[in-house]
C-alpha cells in the first residue's frame, strides 16, 4: 500500500540552514541564524545571547553615564 504525498506548494526547511536568514550580533559580531522561537520579532533581535545582550546593555548604559 503506497502512501499519498502532499503536494509542496513551497520548498520546505528539511534541514537546509543555508536558506534561513542571517544578522550578525550587535555587541560581539558573530553571524545569528534565524530561529523558530525569533520568527515574530526576527527584526528586533540584535543579540545572539543573553551574555552579549547584558554586555550590550551595559555598554549603552555607561554610555549615557558619561554624557551627563
Amino acid at each position: 500500500m503506497k502512501r499519498a504525498s502532499a503536494p509542496a506548494a513551497e520548498p520546505s526547511f528539511k534541514g537546509n540552514k543555508q536558506s534561513l536568514p542571517s544578522k550578525p550580533c550587535v555587541a560581539c559580531g558573530r553571524p545569528m541564524t534565524w530561529r523558530k522561537r525569533w520568527a515574530r520579532t526576527w527584526e528586533q533581535v540584535k543579540y545572539c545571547s543573553e551574555a552579549c545582550r547584558r554586555k550590550g546593555d551595559a555598554a549603552a548604559t555607561s554610555a549615557i553615564g558619561e554624557r551627563r
